[in-house]
């Protein structure tokens, strides 16, 4: 029944999340421009998503889930959402039956699982339709763990088979959860009281349970860590596939020590007072003051010292400390991916090692002072119905784009990723001058900006500002270490260059683009271009239709048609009219921008 209510408590409190639309913010990788997942569960599409490092990771499980919304949903953002949603309850009630089968504890194992549920650092995990991947691998870490309190009771090759056999699909959903078996030797210590020699007090553990010396349950383990250890190379491998790996030369080694110290705190002050709940917190550029950073150390060094200091007495206190250092590790950023120093989705899993103390420390806490259950029950209560109102709030600023971008740079300083990506949303709708302004904002944060560089070229191109344009396109050429924005910055220059009449100029850059990014069909169009200027219409024929083939659209088909034409070839020509036709929705102003293309210098 506990179990039933935990999971009606929390659909009812995400039950908004049917309003919120997709967001410009890897919604369009993950769902709406990913013509595999639009396509339904298909075998196209299974195959695709074992093979592919598509989002920078390897994960299948969660490309498949994305799959079966389209087959299900289509492109209505609702399905998408209420399925986190679901997936997210079933992991606060599994959360509890976990905690309350291993400890015996049931009121406090409530407490822990409605924290879980109610916290609004957990809203970016479920409201954001493409970090389904979070909540998925979460189902199959909790099953994983569950498994292993199967297997502590009686161990047999069967029953660890079927912890692998869960911690691998908990891994292909995402690998965040990379960090279970190191939570399974806290789990080991407490609360299942497995490891030998190492009695602990107040814990309600199974006394059956048969007990092994520490060696032993490291040396158990081990095909776990191998598991762990091929994923972590498939995901590195992922990431520098995606160009998601951060260099030395972005963030130095000093730079990322420094802001895992401070996030592992500010992770700390997010769970305790999460009023600034951001989408994306900008990684630092410079170091930060030493007094920063030693504070941060200090806090650190002064939980961790109490903590061994009780843990004879507070094994929970303990476990749930190094619950939350152990599995955040590898997200805190001393090997960095992307541009974040810290982010709401990463604390999905270890914030409930901070529930855990919490929970555990003030029960005992007021069981010492003989505080009636009462009252810690009407405070629990109070602290649950300030966060659901938070978690409410926070829900609606997923709603859409514009509402997630004002609410970051609302609540964070020198946001240049916000800026760059609310100029992007502006410029798709197509208020330029306004996506300018956050452009310039971004530049004024950092000069260096290679998105807010290119995007600006882009706006300085359109305005016919080549000169300023083409300065713009060769910085972010020369200096962008992901070869999509060089691939970008040299297909700009191309089209640059071309509108100049530099055309040998044009035709080197539109090759180096293609070398970059050989599917970047904007310098497929432009080689087609050039080859129609010279008279070669056989090779434009080629090119045209080569893009057309990876990125139909009306502007393309009336390129291909004029070509066609020139070629002699009036019948494939008539064909490709009768396309662009079916594609547009005003056909008269998709000419005019064809004629444009072929018209220029």
């Amino acid at each position: 029944m506990l179990c039933l209510l935990l999971v009606g408590a929390t659909l009812a409190l995400y039950a908004p999340v049917a309003q919120n639309d997709f967001v410009n913010f890897d919604d369009d990788v993950y769902i709406i421009n990913n013509g595999h997942v639009r396509a339904g569960l298909t075998w196209d599409a299974v195959k695709w998503s074992f093979t592919t490092f598509e989002g920078g990771n390897w994960d299948p499980l969660t490309w498949l889930s994305h799959a079966l919304d389209c087959e299900l949903f289509g492109l209505h953002a609702a399905g998408h959402h209420l399925v986190s949603a679901l997936l997210h309850a079933l992991n606060v009630a599994i959360l509890f039956w976990l905690l309350q089968t291993a400890t015996g504890f049931t009121w406090r194992s409530l407490a822990v699982a409605l924290l879980f549920g109610f916290h609004p650092i957990n809203v970016e995990s479920v409201a954001w339709a493409a970090e389904r991947k979070n909540v998925l691998s979460m189902l199959f870490f909790l099953l994983a763990f569950a498994a292993y309190g199967w297997y502590a009771r009686r161990p047999g090759v069967r029953r660890y088979s079927l912890v692998f056999l869960l911690y691998s699909l908990a891994l292909m959903s995402k690998p965040q959860v990379i960090t279970f078996p190191f939570l399974l030797l806290l789990w080991d210590y407490w609360p299942l009281g497995r490891v030998a020699r190492l009695p602990i007090n107040g814990s309600q553990v199974d006394q059956h349970t048969e007990k092994f010396s520490a060696q032993w349950l490291v040396l158990e383990k081990v095909p776990l860590f191998l598991l762990s250890a091929a994923d972590a190379v498939i995901t590195v491998f992922a990431q520098r596939a995606g160009h998601a790996l951060r260099t030395a030369s972005e963030y130095s080694l000093l730079n990322r020590t420094e802001n895992a110290l401070i996030s592992y705190v500010r992770y700390l002050d997010l769970a305790v007072w999460p009023a600034k709940l951001a989408a994306l917190y900008p990684h630092p550029e410079k170091l930060f003051a030493v007094w920063q950073v030693a504070g941060a150390a200090a806090i650190l060094l002064l939980v961790t010292t109490a903590v061994l200091a009780g843990s004879r007495q507070q094994p929970a206190f303990l476990v749930g400390w190094l619950w939350f250092v152990g599995s955040m590790f590898p997200m805190i950023g001393l090997v960095q991916v992307g541009g974040h120093a810290l982010a709401d989705r990463f604390a999905y899993i270890p914030f409930i090692g901070l529930f855990v103390m919490v929970v555990w420390g003030a029960s005992n806490w007021g069981e010492r002072r003989g505080i009636a259950a009462e009252w810690m029950v009407g405070a629990t209560a109070l602290v649950l119905i300030a966060l659901a109102v938070t978690t409410h709030r926070q829900i609606g600023y997923w709603r859409d784009s514009p509402t997630l971008w004002l609410r970051a740079l609302a609540v964070t300083e020198n946001n240049f990723l916000a800026h760059d990506t609310m100029a992007r949303l502006l410029a798709e709708h197509g208020r330029e001058e306004e996506a300018a302004v956050h452009l310039r904002a971004a530049l004024a944060i950092k000069p260096n900006d290679v998105v807010a560089l290119l995007n600006l070229g882009n706006y300085e191109y359109e305005h016919g500002n080549l000169p300023s344009a083409i300065g713009r396109y060769q910085f972010v050429a020369t200096y962008a270490a992901d070869r999509e924005l060089k691939g970008a910055a040299y297909g700009n220059l191309g089209s640059a260059y071309r509108q100049l009449g530099q055309y040998q100029e044009s035709r080197r850059c539109y090759e180096e683009s293609l070398r970059l990014t050989p599917g970047r069909v904007m310098a497929i169009v432009g080689m087609g271009l050039l080859a129609e200027h010279d008279g070669d219409f056989a090779e434009a024929i080629r090119r045209f239709s080569n893009a057309m083939a990876m990125q139909p659209n009306d502007v393309g088909y009336l390129l291909l048609a004029g070509a066609l034409e020139r070629a002699g070839d009036m019948t494939a020509a008539q064909a490709a009219r009768q396309q662009a036709r079916r594609m547009s929705s005003n056909l008269d102003e998709a000419q005019k921008e064809a004629d444009a293309l072929v018209g220029a210098k």
